[in-house]
């Protein structure tokens, strides 16, 4: 007996090391799921629920079922895309009586670096450089706001096969198409990409301008504001109902500067921070101790192209005052 008591003692030991392993490996994957979540639903407490409701399919499967899984993590992938593609309906819902404006959630640069893992020997994503382009700046405003023009079906395809390079069969389970209908619908959503694009800009360029942008706002110099502005500048306000905030887009250089300069006027105290996002340079926005909003920039060749103004506190849980960050 005292033979066999350790024998199965470490039968047992690993049988428990092995589930260990497995929830530790399964629980990894929250980081890039909650990456990908992000990238449909637009805001992180939406991505928070994906996720959440991810995990809690896959433990309420029997251990056998969970057994039966070859890759956890594709599994989990799919249900949260499947789980995103539901709410994204609702969510287009609600969006329609939201109070003022809405946009995405602005997000630091680093966020979710490296959780977006094309694989480097697709032959049709090496193809064309504007279809990787999500590889960079798939969190950016930018393409965010891209993203929300899109059918549902679209953008679970475009994020699941450009951004994590998912294969169109695969793709096809989630969307209830056919491989063919998921590769038109890839098509799609990159026709919406490349005209939600213009010429770029190096982010070393992205940046002189943004803070020229911000020399002359807060200088309140307005005729070299206009000469940082495109002539067809949009900028755009979501207060979520909290703050007031400019109810339509304001377009134009000359509407979008005089906006900014009557901020100031009425708020003579609020400080420009600098912080880096997903779109490059960006600008908290404090007042008196208090967090006030989050700026962010598209540059064209032309100067300042859109001003993302993210006033909504609820959106702005991931920026700190006290963050240390280099001098303007």
């Amino acid at each position: 007996m005292s033979e066999d008591f350790p024998a199965g003692s470490a039968e047992f030991g690993g049988a428990e090391r092995d589930e260990s392993r497995a929830l530790d490996s399964v629980m990894a994957e929250r980081h890039r799921l909650l990456s990908l979540a992000f990238r449909m639903m637009g805001t992180l407490a939406d991505a928070e629920d994906v996720v959440q409701e991810t995990y809690a399919r896959w433990y309420r499967l029997e251990p056998e079922q969970r057994d039966e899984i070859a890759v956890p993590a594709a599994w989990l992938m799919r249900v949260a895309s499947r789980i995103s593609l539901d709410l994204l309906g609702s969510a287009r819902a609600r969006r329609e009586t939201y109070v003022g404006q809405w946009l995405p959630e602005p997000v630091p640069a680093d966020l979710f670096a490296d959780t977006a893992k094309a694989p480097l020997n697709s032959g049709h994503l090496a193809a064309d450089p504007l279809e990787r382009v999500t590889l960079d700046d798939a969190v950016s405003m930018a393409l965010l706001t891209v993203l929300e023009a899109m059918t549902p079906a679209e953008r679970v395809t475009f994020v699941l096969h450009d951004v994590f390079g998912v294969p169109f069969d695969e793709i096809a389970a989630v969307v209830g198409r056919s491989a063919a209908a998921t590769r038109q619908l890839a098509t799609s959503a990159r026709r919406h990409v490349r005209r939600g694009r213009r010429a770029q800009v190096s982010p070393h360029q992205h940046d002189e301008v943004v803070r020229a942008f911000r020399d002359a706002t807060v200088g309140g110099d307005i005729e070299e504001l206009l000469r940082v502005l495109a002539p067809d500048v949009e900028l755009r306000v979501d207060g979520g109902g909290f703050v007031n905030a400019a109810p339509q887009v304001v377009r134009g250089s000359d509407h979008v500067a005089r906006w900014f300069m009557g901020v100031l006027r009425k708020q003579p105290a609020l400080r420009l921070e600098r912080r880096d996002t997903a779109d490059g340079l960006g600008y908290i926005l404090r007042a008196e101790g208090h967090r006030y909003g989050m700026a962010t920039f598209d540059v064209g060749d032309d100067g300042v192209t859109k001003v993302w103004l993210m006033l909504n506190p609820m959106k702005l849980t991931n920026w700190s005052l006290d963050q240390q960050q280099p001098p303007q």
